[in-house]
């Protein structure tokens, strides 16, 4: 068992428990702009690989095989803007360590069971991150040789990738390439 710091306060505590493992704002902003181009995808969905490892990308294309990772900048220590922590640092120095060697194991993982691995840090901008997405999307082979159809901004909708609904319908907007 893990030797955990005890909390400095009951305000920490209530902050550290506020930190989402999923659906964080960088990564909410990205399905949106990738479910408003037409892609549907499964989010935080468990991939059982070979050898027993257990892996959650933020948004997997399943039938494109291609897995997205939205890494925020402290706990994936970033190195333009990942703080150390200065409280605790016996306890954060390893942890943090710890979740990059992990990070390097899961994409070995995906790559070796044929998936292509995106990782896109909290920081990168929306669009940039979506263009990386569709492009990684792009240069996968389609599954369906008879559907020549490619994904992308002229056809954004796989027929492969569209077998789960929305998780919800799209916001409201005035954009008139969005109004019926």
């Amino acid at each position: 068992m893990a030797d955990y710091p005890h909390p400095a306060s009951e305000g920490r505590s209530a902050n550290m428990r506020a930190n989402r493992r999923t659906d964080t704002k960088p990564e909410l902003a990205l399905r949106h702009a990738l479910h408003r181009l037409g892609y549907r995808y499964r989010k935080d969905y468990r991939l059982d690989l070979d050898g027993g490892r257990r892996v959650r990308p933020d948004i997997a294309f399943t039938a494109r095989k291609v897995a997205v990772f939205v890494d925020g900048c402290f706990w994936h220590a970033c190195p333009e803007h990942g703080s150390k922590p200065r409280a605790n640092e016996w306890y954060w120095g390893p942890k943090l360590i710890k979740n990059v060697e992990r990070d390097r194991i899961n994409d070995a993982a995906l790559i070796l069971a044929g998936w292509t691995v995106v990782r896109l840090w909290e920081h990168v901008p929306l669009d940039e991150a979506v263009s990386t997405v569709v492009a990684a999307l792009g240069a996968t082979i389609d599954p369906d040789p008879a559907n020549p159809i490619a994904p992308g901004p002229a056809n954004p909708v796989n027929p492969a990738d569209t077998a789960e609904p929305p998780q919800r319908n799209p916001p409201a907007t005035d954009d008139p390439l969005f109004a019926g």
